[in-house]
């Protein structure tokens, strides 16, 4: 996301969470740009259809519904998102766990009071009974994933066997309880899966293997593919 499309999303989040107008100024601190900055911001936020009403030196406030369209679900779709982001609350890593809290605060935000009620006193929950501790390398892995770098490992196999390898993460599935991850492995020149749990150390390379993630992810699909039908 580039910085003022980030900026951008900052000044919603702040006039989202106001019940009442807001100067320009405290906006303009609270985000640490200039007072130009901000009124050219919130322009540019009207332009996209936020009805953010008021002037400077007055204040400003969103009306609710901004982004109303595309956020009127139905009941089933909206009890899928909640169930899902509250899974990842409760299973995943502590910093993905935020970022999902962080992400049904935004949606309940823009919805509509009926459907903002609808979550916000949703019956759905996805407790962990048996909480175990989620492995502190997995906001490494994801970022890895999502960068396209090749990590080493070490790694004790089913059979107590330790390894060191050096290999290209492109998928990884949360299991309740587990995190299995799809790589290619550049010890056996093959796909590999590992799980999380049976890593010792991790070490994010920072240099970027030669293939593509899509390209590694489709592959390994075909494989799957074929095994099943072998």
């Amino acid at each position: 996301m580039s910085q003022r499309a980030t900026r951008l999303l900052h000044l919603l989040d702040e006039l989202r969470r106001r019940r009442t107008p807001v100067r320009g100024a405290e906006l303009a601190q609270r985000l640490e740009v200039s007072l130009r900055t901000l009124y050219r911001d919130i322009d540019a936020l009207r332009g996209q259809g936020a009805e953010i009403v008021g002037d400077p030196g007055i204040g400003f406030q969103l009306r609710p519904g901004f982004l109303l369209p595309p956020m009127m679900f139905s009941a089933e779709e909206l009890e899928a998102l909640l169930l899902g982001a509250r899974w990842v609350v409760s299973h995943a890593d502590p910093e993905l766990a935020a970022a999902a809290g962080n992400a049904l605060d935004r949606l309940t935000g823009v919805l509509p009071e009926p459907l903002r009620l609808q979550v916000e006193t949703s019956g759905l929950f996805a407790p962990q009974w048996k909480r175990s501790e989620p492995e502190p390398w997995l906001p490494a892995l994801r970022r890895a994933i999502r960068e396209g770098n090749a990590v080493r490992i070490q790694y004790c196999d089913a059979e107590g066997q330790a390894s060191e390898r050096v290999i290209w993460p492109f998928a990884m599935a949360f299991m309740a309880e587990l995190r299995f991850l799809a790589a290619w492995c550049e010890m056996r020149g093959d796909f590999r899966h590992f799980r999380a749990d049976r890593m010792l150390a991790l070490e994010d390379t920072g240099r970027r293997y030669p293939d593509q993630r899509h390209s590694l992810l489709k592959r390994w699909r075909a494989l799957q593919l074929q095994h099943r039908k072998g």
